[in-house]
């Protein structure tokens, strides 16, 4: 448990300080988003994922009439005089239009024909006109009734590029009658086309300050729309989700529809009827002209007339209500930025990552990268939302890049930090290993030595040879110690003096420990011994590294010399090492031992060792009489290193 909570300690204070760095990232981006700097990106990569939608069918509810250089030059006049307007309207309303827009402003009189202008106006219902409300105001024709006018104005980004639509918008000189506001001429000829079928509109349910067609809620863009940033919204404005298509509405020139005819033959009626044409001009000339890079195949790059403009608007709303397709909308604003913050969390955990090199690391982020781009673009095709991915990206590539150098530095450190704390459990394990060989080999002559000597037992030879045999051990250990550290060496000596092989199987070394203890003279109590039973399973090496072989040995050595020491009058010692069910149990016991509840070093190191080992360790009284040693751990819970 201590353990553990030291490693959640360490990892919390590894992550408290990385994330002060990661919170600055986060901070600073979006408090960029906030002000507006990221706005460009969010925009430019917006236009991306729409260029590279699939494409769409022609709407054939919305025609163009397009006025383009070839009509300006056959008509030898521009702006094209009114009475050529006229008949143009007048050829278009034999067709049956639903709707005709006319997107040609026609403030002041362009004679000849004005007077026949007037009198198509009066004729026809469905057409309806244009006028400018936002600065420069520019008023609408006053022969033309005010629920047949729409406004043509349309406002580009900072960016110069169009990317929104205002439907709705007040009165500039009386904004607080809402009588007196304004339609654009989008939801002029939308409205009319669905009024026909019996849709109109009302203020929306969930939204009051939108508009509604049936159970159709046109979205509008709010003051954080999407990687909009304090838009001035107090128009009824709403996203162009543009019609991606190479050829989007079908397109005729004036010329085509006064002569009735086009390069592949007469014009089909049908594809007039009941339609919504808009009018307008379609000649580079002009100055009708408006950017975006939202479509691909355009004839000029970026290049649309207003009228297109205008046709994609109207062609949105109609086939919102009509058939579902989805207009784009965007996330609350709050969870916007907890996906900006989540995005901002990964590239710690990649490079938090230990099991990973630091090119695969920057292989993940851009992986990561790679999979944002992707959600946002499927997002939007799919979801039609428009997600913040640029802030998400630059979180993501910055904080992947600092988090992934800053571990790296980390991992450096620690390494260093290992490195020194091998040296010192080195010099632990020496300075335990040089104690183990003496408690269990002079100490024992040392104390058997003493208590004849005490008794006076023991002829004086005997007790010479015991001394010279003392003083041969420890100068034999010392030497075994030097070798052992210069060598590196992969064995263990005993306290009998034997030098056991590391490298050999672990069943034989518990024999030879065994064995080799069971047979020493300086353990007086072991001296009484009239039955030995012992038999070890083997154990595979895979489990178990050099180390763990050189405790288990010391270990059941330990157990084995406290049987020596302590089991006055034992008569039978067993010793065993049973696998079963993926648990190994070593287990030595005595039928005359005398359990003590002190815990010496000895207790201390067996219960270090079971922690190790991730098994349990007990010592307890056998009754009627001795003292059961037992260690127990599963083998699969530890794999050599």
């Amino acid at each position: 448990m201590d353990v553990k909570w030291d490693k959640f300690r360490t990892e919390f204070k590894i992550w408290r300080y990385a994330a002060l760095p990661g919170l600055a990232v986060l901070m600073l981006v979006i408090l960029a988003r906030m002000t507006g700097l990221l706005q460009f990106l969010e925009w430019t990569l917006l236009d991306a994922f729409l260029r590279l939608r699939p494409p769409e069918p022609i709407d054939e509810r919305v025609v163009i009439v397009g006025i383009n250089e070839d009509d300006i030059a056959k008509t030898g006049k521009y702006p094209i005089p009114d009475g050529e307007i006229a008949d143009l309207l007048d050829k278009l309303a034999t067709y049956q239009p639903r709707a005709i827009g006319l997107d040609l402003i026609k403030n002041v009189p362009v004679e000849p024909g004005h007077d026949k202008l007037v009198k198509t106006f009066q004729n026809h219902k469905n057409i309806f006109a244009i006028e400018k409300v936002i600065k420069p105001p520019i008023s609408a024709p006053s022969f033309v009734p005010s629920d047949r006018i729409g406004f043509a104005d349309v406002i580009p980004d900072s960016d110069g590029k169009y990317r929104r639509y205002i439907l709705h918008t007040p009165d500039p000189k009386n904004w607080k009658n809402e009588n007196e506001d304004r339609s654009s001429l989008a939801l002029q000829l939308a409205s009319s086309y669905l009024e026909s079928r019996g849709i109109t509109s009302e203020a929306g349910k969930k939204d009051p300050d939108t508009i509604r067609f049936g159970s159709t809620e046109l979205p509008r863009i709010t003051p954080t729309f999407g990687g909009y940033v304090k838009e001035d919204t107090g128009d009824l404005q709403v996203l162009i989700n543009f019609r991606h298509a190479n050829k989007p509405f079908r397109i005729f020139s004036l010329n085509e529809i006064k002569t009735g005819n086009t390069s592949q033959g007469k014009i089909n009626p049908e594809l007039l009827r009941d339609k919504i044409i808009l009018v307008g001009n379609v000649s580079p000339s002009g100055n009708d002209k408006l950017y975006t890079l939202a479509i691909p195949g355009q004839q000029i790059p970026g290049l649309m007339y207003g009228v297109e403009y205008h046709a994609h608007a109207t062609s949105q709303i109609i086939s919102a209500v009509l058939n579902n397709r989805s207009m784009l909308v965007s996330w609350a604003e709050p969870w916007e930025y907890v996906w900006i913050v989540i995005w901002g969390i990964i590239p710690i955990k990649i490079g938090r990552s230990n099991k990973q090199s630091t090119w695969k690391k920057l292989l993940l982020v851009g992986a990561a990268n790679v999979l944002l781009v992707g959600f946002g673009y499927i997002y939007l095709l799919y979801g039609k939302t428009w997600i913040p991915v640029v802030p998400s990206l630059l979180t993501v590539t910055i904080n992947g890049a600092a988090f992934i150098a800053f571990y790296k530095h980390e991992e450096l450190l620690r390494s260093k930090i290992d490195e020194r704390q091998r040296t010192i459990d080195s010099k632990i394990n020496t300075i335990d290993h040089a104690f183990r060989i003496i408690h269990n080999g002079p100490l024992q002559i040392l104390a058997d030595g003493l208590r004849h000597l005490k008794k006076q037992d023991l002829p004086q030879e005997r007790l010479i040879y015991m001394f010279e045999r003392l003083n041969k051990e420890i100068r034999d250990i010392g030497d075994d110690l030097k070798q052992e550290a210069l060598t590196n060496d992969k064995s263990l000596r005993l306290g009998s003096g034997l030098k056991i092989n590391l490298n050999d199987q672990i069943h034989n070394l518990f024999y030879d420990v065994y064995s080799s203890t069971l047979e020493r003279d300086d353990l007086e109590y072991l001296q009484t011994l009239k039955v030995k039973s012992v038999t070890f399973d083997p154990i595979d090496d895979k489990y178990l590294s050099m180390e763990l072989k050189r405790k288990l040995c010391q270990f059941l050595e330990e157990s084995l010399c406290n049987v020596g020491k302590h089991a006055q009058g034992v008569k039978r010692v067993e010793a065993s090492g049973t696998y079963t069910d993926g648990c190994y149990t070593l287990r030595i016991k005595d039928n005359a031992g005398v359990m003590t509840f002190a815990e010496n070093k000895g207790t201390q190191d067996s219960q270090d060792l079971a922690k190790i080992l991730n098994g349990s360790f007990k010592r307890e009284q056998i009754k009627p009489q001795g003292v059961l040693c037992e260690l127990t751990w599963k083998l699969t819970t530890f794999v050599h290193k």
